[in-house]
């Protein structure tokens, strides 16, 4: 049995290019004992596969060239050598851009999934997936969210952004949006409920910006994106705010050392909490976490959105485009059959 995946064809320089993929063939092994065998229908394209990218240390190794690249998978079980799993349940992992995935409860986000006949599968990939669950854990979990606070997200149109944008309104918070421009900033407040937006690509001055935005300050800074916009934040947050750190996008292309933070100072100043955190490490939270995301979803008072790429092959073009900021929501690739 062979099926096709896109492996690391070399190693980027800044942003990755079509060349740096390669669509192979590839055998699939027999199953051990444990294991299952996944006809993947869905995968995640996420930014942080970038930094796999990269023959430097990171939260997970790198990927050696030749490797398929990483994402979350949406697959149905072919083959079971594991009494948890059936023929044909519908389970979700962490595996790679592939048609076919062996995985084992070993994996660092294996389960059955049982999705709601009234909800699109996608969304269990996007709102309803890790970026929701990781939008959930870091407010309420990491930065202890509460009604009338001031919470700003970067990246807030993206797969985990546009989450706690809502999330945030749903608490009873002011949300304030850092997108890249001026249509994601239209879009974001019309979909995903924002009090302010602020289009950080075509502002003459985003530390000014933020400041006009936030004349009160921020309770919490919800940051995807590191660089300039963590260092223009730290003078604006009140005292004891918190900064739940998900991503750092802005540096994800850089080899050099990225932008220097400069106000670091202000974590003493305003006696900050600014906690890294990733959303999978946190699975006694995930019930929790996808049972709310599923009633608001289901209530209307949630708005998942993904942008669905047809086809293996298109998902290198996937990541760049969501790599350059021309997506909106949680980028994903369907798998026919």
């Amino acid at each position: 049995m062979r099926g096709r995946a896109i492996t690391l064809a070399a190693r980027p320089e800044g942003m990755p290019v079509p060349q740096d993929f390669a669509l192979r063939e590839l055998p699939v092994r027999p199953l051990r004992d444990g294991e299952i065998l996944l006809r993947n229908r869905l995968f995640t394209i996420d930014p942080a596969s970038r930094n796999f990218m990269d023959d430097r240390p990171g939260y997970r190794a790198p990927l050696p060239l030749g490797g398929v690249m990483r994402a979350t998978v949406i697959g149905e079980v072919l083959q079971s050598r594991n009494d948890r799993y059936a023929v044909g349940d519908l389970v979700r992992a962490y595996a790679g851009w592939e048609e076919f995935s062996v995985v084992d409860d070993d994996n660092i986000t294996i389960e059955r999934l049982d999705p709601h006949p009234d909800i699109p599968l996608a969304s269990y990939l996007g709102a309803l997936g890790w970026s929701g669950i990781t939008a959930y854990v870091g407010l309420h979990h990491i930065a202890g969210i509460g009604p009338g606070e001031t919470v700003v997200v970067s990246a807030g149109a993206g797969a985990v952004g546009s989450v706690v944008g809502q999330i945030a309104r749903l608490r009873g918070c002011r949300a304030v949006g850092v997108v890249g421009t001026s249509a994601k900033a239209r879009l974001a407040a019309d979909a995903f409920g924002y009090d302010a937006v602020i289009a950080r690509r075509e502002v003459p001055d985003l530390a000014t910006a933020l400041a006009l935005a936030l004349p009160d300050g921020a309770d919490i800074y919800f940051d995807n994106v590191g660089g300039e916009t963590l260092d223009a934040m730290l003078p604006l947050m009140r005292e004891s705010g918190r900064i739940p750190v998900c991503g750092m996008v802005a540096i994800y292309n850089e080899r050099g050392e990225g932008v220097p933070i400069r106000n670091l100072w202000q974590v003493l100043v305003k006696r900050l909490t600014m906690r890294g955190f990733l959303g999978y490490e946190h699975k006694a939270r995930r019930a929790e976490a996808q049972r709310q995301l599923e009633t608001w979803v289901l209530d209307g008072a949630l708005t998942p959105v993904e942008n669905v790429a047809e086809g293996l092959e298109q998902a290198p073009a996937a990541f760049v485009r969501m790599l350059s900021g021309d997506t909106v929501g949680k980028t994903l690739v369907s798998l026919p059959g």
